[in-house]
This record gives structure tokens, C-alpha cells and sequence, in this order.
């Protein structure tokens, strides 16, 4: 009995030579694919070695001065808070947040030095309000590190406090800035007080407030008197902002007749007086927020840019500097980094398109929109 082999037909050689150009194709776009990631990996490899490098040497180098500046420029960014820690360790870091210990003469406003003069004349060739006649001014300052945006509300009483839901809870995201301002009505914004952050993108982050928060006369929020938190900025019923250097109690902001207001801190200004703790203090620079009030009554919002090639950011005795310029009397540091941001509607077309929302400050570029938040500042149209 014979055996019957089946022999595999031979490939034509058109048909094996399409085959080998096809394997050989294919085994060189993966060697490609390889080598590039290969690549990418070196290359972030290397970038993460030298950033280490450079970190340590600014660290552990021979300038105190700059490792204090690079400790409080990331400690105060939730997402880089740790890392100073890592090459210095806790205490060290405990120490050069401690700062300079400078006691200011009062620990809240004055009330009296305040006189608001919301209804004063606009017909003089000299008043600053001629040609705003909605109320609001805004300038820009460029500073060594920073670029700093000003804003002016000549009326405070048009100042307020919005929140994002009537009832927080962490399963209610806040709101981002710009559709705030639209649900509002509001002719300008800029972000307000502390709110819980873990550095995290979970949806409770920018949810519910922490310390105080007052809102057109009722107490929304109160989580006590939250352990961090260096002061308090709001407005009582006569349209005087107050500012304290301790976050208040509802029933002392009660007292004191206090309409909107939030914590964060520390206090800037109180009464003329500059708290040269925070003047004094190794802050970083970072992005900053902060409110203000001159003796007439004008409220001062100033953003400072950061995390940007052209504007790193500020520190606290940058925005002083400002605040005095601007010849406020009393001032409180807000939230800052990337929750900083300040938006005007544009009501005569002098930044873009009028009506339009326009952003005044620029973003940090780690962020493509508003974070969320659960408060801000925000200012009705005159009437």
C-alpha cells in the first residue's frame, strides 16, 4: 500500500515576493514604534534626573534664600505641596513657613476710616470714573515676576457674594466661573475663598466651602474655624469691607453685620496697616487673588498671573505693594494658584466684542478652563 503526500503548492514569485515586502514593511514600523518610544522614555528620563538635580541643588545649596522661595512656591500648589518635604524634610519646611513673626496693631477693621461716597459726581474733567461709566476700572501692571490685573468697583454695594448651589454637599460639583457669571447676571466676577482641595480632579474638589461663608445677609456655610485659614474678608450693611486676621465665627460675623463674605487669608492690609508677617514671608510666587477697599469706598480685585513663561507670579508683598498703590485701606489675600480668575462683561467693547464675558487675567498653562469652585465675588450691573 502506498503513501500519498500532499505537498504545499509553491507561491508564484510575484505572490511570495509581496509577502516578504509586506513582512519586511511591518517588522519596520514596529522597529520604529519601538525606538520612538524608546526615545520619549529617555528623554522624559532625563528630564525627570535633571529637574531632580536642580531641585536638590536649590534645596540643599548654599542660598537659603531661594530654597525658601521654591519651598513656599510649591507648598502653596496642592497638586506639589509634598514635594518640598522630600529634600528637606517636614520640619525644615515647618520652620521656613513660619516666617517672620511681626504682630499687626488690630486684628479687624476700623469701619470708621471708611466713608463710601457711592454717589458722588461724575461731571469733573478730573474723576477717575469718566470715562467707565458702568463703574468699573481696569488696569494691568507688569512687576518684575508677574503680570497683575486691577480691577476697580467704584459702588461696593453692587459687590456680592454668589454660590454655586443653594445646599452644598460633595455630591453637587461648584460651578465654573464663567457659567457662574452667566447665571447670574453678573457684570464682573473673580474667584473668592478656601474650598476642600486634595490635588486631586475628583468631582468634590471646588464642592463645599471651608471656614464662613456669608451670602446677601444669610450664613450658607460654616465648617467652624477651620485650622489653616489666616483671615476673613467681607462686607457689612453699610458696604465696609471687613478684614480680620482670623477666620470668624457666624456668630461673630453676626455681630459685626456682615452681608457676603468668605475666609481664606492672610489679611494684607487692616486699617492702613500692612501685616508685615506676610510682607515678610517667603510666600513663592505663585498665581494670587485678592479684594480690597479704599477710604471712598472703591473695591480693589487684583489677579496676578503665574505658572506662565512671561508671568511666574507673585508674592504676598506683591500684592501689598499693589493694594498700597492703589490706596486701599484694608485687603485679604483669596484663593489663588489655579483658582485664580477675573472676568468683566464687557459692556462698552473695550476689551473685544461688547456684552461679551471676557477673561481679564490668563490661565495657568497646567489648566484649559475655570476650575471648579463654590463661591465667588461678583458685582450686579449698576441700575
Amino acid at each position: 500500500m502506498s503513501r500519498q503526500t500532499t505537498q504545499t503548492p509553491t507561491p508564484a514569485p510575484k505572490e511570495a515576493l509581496a509577502k516578504k515586502q509586506k513582512k519586511k514593511g511591518s517588522g519596520l514600523l514596529g522597529r520604529i514604534i519601538r525606538r520612538f518610544f524608546l526615545l520619549l522614555f529617555t528623554v522624559i528620563a532625563l528630564a525627570v534626573a535633571a529637574l531632580y538635580l536642580v531641585m536638590n541643588l536649590v534645596f540643599n545649596g548654599p542660598s537659603t534664600a531661594a530654597r525658601d522661595v521654591l519651598t513656599m512656591t510649591l507648598i502653596e500648589a496642592s497638586a506639589t505641596k509634598w514635594v518640598p518635604a522630600l529634600f528637606i524634610g517636614e520640619e525644615t519646611v515647618d520652620e521656613i513657613r513660619a516666617g517672620v513673626n511681626v504682630e499687626m496693631t488690630s486684628d479687624t477693621t476700623d469701619t470708621s476710616l471708611v466713608v463710601v461716597q457711592k454717589d458722588a459726581a461724575l461731571t469733573s474733567d478730573t474723576d477717575e470714573w469718566a470715562n467707565y461709566p458702568d463703574g468699573i476700572r481696569i488696569e494691568q501692571i507688569a512687576g518684575d515676576t508677574y503680570t497683575a490685573h486691577v480691577m476697580i468697583v467704584r459702588n461696593p454695594e453692587q459687590v456680592y457674594m454668589a454660590t454655586s448651589t443653594d445646599k452644598f454637599s460633595i455630591s453637587i460639583p461648584g460651578k465654573r466661573i464663567n457659567q457662574a457669571i452667566e447665571d447670574e447676571g453678573a457684570i464682573a466676577a473673580v474667584n473668592a475663598g478656601a474650598f476642600n482641595d486634595d490635588g486631586t480632579a475628583n468631582s468634590y474638589v471646588g464642592s463645599t466651602p471651608l471656614g464662613l461663608v456669608m451670602s446677601q445677609g444669610e450664613c450658607v456655610w460654616t465648617s467652624g474655624k477651620q485650622v489653616g485659614l489666616e483671615g476673613f474678608a467681607g462686607f457689612n450693611d453699610q458696604n465696609v469691607l471687613v478684614v480680620s486676621k482670623t477666620n470668624l465665627s457666624q456668630s461673630e460675623a453676626e455681630e459685626l453685620n456682615i452681608r457676603d463674605g468668605c475666609c481664606f487669608g492672610p489679611a494684607l492690609l487692616i486699617n492702613g496697616e500692612q501685616n508685615m508677617e506676610a510682607y515678610n514671608d517667603n510666600s513663592g510666587y505663585n498665581p494670587r487673588t485678592a479684594i480690597g477697599q479704599r477710604a471712598d469706598g472703591a473695591v480693589i480685585f487684583v489677579c496676578i498671573d503665574g505658572r506662565q513663561p512671561g508671568s511666574l507670579g507673585g508674592t504676598y508683598a506683591d500684592i501689598i505693594n499693589i493694594m498700597v498703590e492703589y490706596e486701599a485701606v484694608n485687603a485679604c489675600n483669596m484663593d489663588g494658584g489655579s483658582s485664580s480668575v477675573m472676568m468683566y462683561r464687557d459692556t462698552y467693547g473695550k476689551f473685544g466684542e461688547a456684552g461679551q464675558v471676557q477673561m481679564i487675567n490668563n490661565y495657568s498653562l497646567l489648566q484649559s478652563e475655570p476650575r471648579r469652585m463654590p463661591n465667588f465675588w461678583m458685582v450686579r450691573p449698576a441700575e
